[in-house]
């Protein structure tokens, strides 16, 4: 078989690039290593249950007739409508650090407000801070990395509030340890503050199945339980690929979202982890399914970004687990048409790739056990107990994560080394997806479609 383009993972970026090019009658093929689309953001079904896998919420939310922002230019790009997500906003969320919260819903105001009371010496530059976001083309493919927190803290005098803004920020978005590039910050705090939260009214199941939808009435193929054995050049241009089945692609170009690193392993190059490139920072995440709604026992927010002292520590942890910081959402506190069967909690915690691939199966196991229980006891100390309410919990770890999206460390976030313009040492292989640049969901797609709207329309 012969392709224009054979784009590589069907997760969000993927299918996104695939809908923008099959629209314009490419022949395009998606790989995809597992039986499901969806990558990071996908979901799985377990004893009669429905989980969504990485998804809190969506960011980058507008109304709809909102014009010049990343979700409607997305939108329009994949001839989408925006009822089509079922996108439902957040209520209210919150940063939580001790003796300081700040609140936040999809209303920028309001979080201006909580800074101006909460931080009255540092209206003026928090002011200062929001026109510097306002100016900076974070979207510039050329543009060379500079430290966020040096240009925050250039701004913002006090050191309190500077950590209170990257821990969202950062569990969000941050391949990076204890940092981001700025133009990374920008991304996550327009995504995040400026526009806000929603979450689709049946999960993350909703998007992907709007995808496929239309990359299939475009044309497009998917092909699942179709790993990548290697990519084939010659003289340094793409020729093809060659799948674990033996299968060989010929192809002109390839767009890959499975990361920097892991692609050109796929070349044979190896790449070793002195240069920097690969991700360290991966998270445990535990779901607990309650006989009530979180709501009815004081939990009101639809997130909560926790941390436990006045320094916000965002690094691997010497240990499995660092409960020290965390995420804790509520998936149904959103603003749904119609009420869930069942209550949720969904906690995250950065961990220790190395620690969590190293025991055995039934030490494993156990590992999961214990670490679920210190989580849950460091989680009531933060809401309202909720431990008799729970009916079912499970939890993924690093090792899962690597299992499912191939990344190496069960980096969430990809390379620390961003490649804004998606290009390689290859001719004809591009980068899309989590190491190009673009984070979130929709980022995610923005970043297919950006690809393939560069490299692959000719």
């Amino acid at each position: 078989m012969s392709y224009d383009v054979v784009i590589i993972g069907a997760g969000m970026s993927g299918l996104a690039a695939g809908i923008r090019l099959a629209y314009y009658e490419k022949k395009v093929c998606i790989l995809e290593n597992h039986s499901r689309p969806g990558g990071l953001n996908s979901f799985y079904n377990l004893q009669g249950r429905q989980f969504d896998v990485g998804l809190h919420a969506i960011t980058n939310y507008v109304k709809k007739g909102t014009k010049n922002k990343p979700l409607p230019k997305l939108f329009k790009q994949l001839k989408l409508k925006h009822e089509d997500f079922a996108l439902r906003e957040q209520k209210s969320s919150e940063i939580s650090f001790p003796d300081m919260s700040l609140f936040f819903t999809n209303d920028f105001k309001i979080f201006e407000q909580e800074i101006l009371d909460k931080f009255p010496s540092q209206k003026d530059n928090f002011s200062n801070l929001c026109k510097e976001i306002s100016r900076c083309d974070e979207l510039n493919l050329n543009s060379t990395p500079v430290s966020a927190r040096e240009v925050v803290s250039s701004f913002i005098t006090d050191p309190l509030l500077v950590e209170m803004l990257f821990c969202p920020l950062s569990y969000y978005g941050s391949a990076k340890e204890d940092d981001m590039d700025f133009d990374q910050f920008v991304i996550m705090f327009k995504s995040i503050f400026m526009e806000g939260f929603s979450r689709p009214e049946t999960g993350v199941r909703q998007i992907i199945n709007v995808l496929l939808k239309k990359y299939k009435a475009c044309g497009g193929e998917l092909r699942l339980k179709s790993g990548v054995k290697q990519i084939n050049s010659h003289n340094g241009k793409v020729k093809s690929i060659t799948l674990e089945n033996g299968n060989v692609l010929e192809t002109k170009k390839i767009l890959s979202s499975a990361g920097y690193v892991e692609t050109m392993r796929l070349t044979g190059e190896k790449i070793q982890p002195e240069n920097g490139r690969i991700g360290k920072l991966s998270f445990v995440e535990t779901i607990y399914v309650l006989d009530r709604e979180p709501s009815e026992l004081g939990m009101d927010k639809s997130i909560i970004f926790y941390n436990d002292s006045k320094k916000f520590l965002y690094r691997k942890p010497e240990d499995m687990v660092d409960l020290s910081s965390g995420v804790i959402c509520c998936p149904n506190n959103f603003f749904f048409d119609n009420n869930p069967s069942e209550g949720m909690i969904r906690t995250t915690h950065i961990a220790n790739f190395d620690l969590w691939d190293n025991p055995s199966s039934n030490d494993y196991r156990a590992k999961k056990i214990l670490w679920q229980k210190k989580s849950l006891e460091k989680i009531c100390t933060i809401t309202p107990d909720f431990t008799s309410s729970i009916v079912f919990t499970d939890m993924f770890t690093p090792k899962t994560i690597k299992r499912f999206t191939g990344h190496l460390n069960g980096a969430v976030y990809g390379s620390p080394l961003k490649i804004k313009n998606g290009i390689t040492p290859v001719e004809n292989l591009f980068i899309c997806g989590t190491d190009q640049g673009f984070m979130g969901i929709i980022g995610a797609m923005l970043s297919g479609i950006s690809m393939a709207n560069l490299h692959a329309m000719n």
